[in-house]
């Protein structure tokens, strides 16, 4: 849709019991342009909000609803990977709602269409511009915007010529509320463990996105994914050989995100306090020997999700980016 002057946006969150649900909430109702509708959910279905997320006690008395409404502007799917491509074969939705997936289903151009639907990937560093005017937009992955964000000037000046080395850990909340092995409190506190060596579902989406600015991009992305002892956040250390100097790598950087109000560049030492409960993302731009370093740092439930999202709604219905994500960094 073109650029609107939108005042009132009428939501839906479906999904709403979940980590990127809850955190969709805490948003919107402090949102000044946004009307949260209904919050879908099969297995709260009648239950206050605050009984799921129980710190939004006092903030709202929103129930749980079982059924869709349609007098929405905008549909945020809150669901797992999988899940939105069946919520979408099972209910049709109308083509005036907007629709926000913060799952994978759609972010590779290859599923981009779906049924009379096309999405774009919303990624506001990258496609600003093609999602002011989408219909639909693909929220991407939380580790694919942080290592994202971390190559993207490189790549808009076809300067990745060589093998791209990550290492990233992100916080428990990356794995979702459902409890398994690797996310129970007992064994990831005080623990580290990778996994998903090599093999990454987000870098398909990367590589997608590198194509996009430097076109044939075919070097390998050695991707190796930590689980981190935490409850939020993604710090991931990239490093590639470069000519750059540090100066000019860091001109680059900073050339590249003037203008985009969440992603900041700097040389000095960053850490995730910086960022936790914000919607922004730190760059640490480095040069050693041959090799040019970058750090990306990030809230995997915000930039990672849930406040992209918003920030991407933003930008559908023609407000300032930044609106309702001015959170604070939790510092200490």
């Amino acid at each position: 849709m073109t650029e609107s002057t939108y005042k009132h946006i009428r939501a839906g969150i479906v999904g709403g019991a979940g980590y990127t649900g809850g955190e969709m909430l805490r948003i919107l109702i402090n949102h000044p342009n946004v009307e949260i509708v209904f919050v879908h959910s099969n297995s709260n279905a009648g239950n206050h909000v605050y009984d799921v997320h129980t710190d939004l006690f006092g903030d709202t008395d929103l129930k749980f609803a079982a059924e869709l409404a349609y007098n929405v502007d905008v549909l945020f799917l809150c669901v797992g990977h999988g899940d939105a491509k069946k919520f979408l074969e099972a209910n049709e939705i109308p083509d005036h709602i907007m629709i926000i997936d913060l799952s994978q289903d759609f972010r590779l151009s290859q599923n981009s269409k779906f049924k009379n639907k096309s999405f774009v990937y919303g990624l506001p560093e990258l496609n600003r511009e093609a999602i002011k005017t989408a219909d639909n937009i693909a929220n991407p992955g939380c580790f694919a915007t942080c290592l994202q964000l971390g190559l993207l000037p490189l790549a808009s000046k076809g300067l990745l010529k060589s093998e791209v080395h990550v290492t990233a850990t992100t916080g428990s909340t990356g794995a979702g509320q459902s409890l398994s092995p690797t996310s129970h409190f007992t064994w990831r506190n005080d623990n580290l463990s990778v996994y998903k060596v090599f093999n990454h579902q987000h870098l398909n989406e990367i590589g997608q996105s590198l194509r996009q600015l430097q076109g044939v991009f075919d070097k390998d992305i050695n991707f190796v994914p930590y689980r981190g002892g935490f409850t939020r956040g993604i710090i991931a250390s990239i490093y590639t050989e470069s000519d750059l100097s540090e100066a000019e790598a860091l001109k680059l950087y900073q050339e590249y995100y003037a203008g985009h109000p969440f992603t900041h560049v700097t040389n000095k030492d960053i850490d995730l306090k910086q960022i936790v409960n914000t919607n922004k993302c730190f760059l640490q731009v480095k040069k050693y020997d041959n090799k040019i370093f970058i750090m990306s740092i990030m809230d995997n439930l915000l930039k990672g999700a849930s406040g992209q999202a918003v920030q991407n709604m933003n930008l559908l219905f023609g407000l300032d980016e930044r609106t309702g994500l001015r959170l604070k960094a939790t510092g200490f």
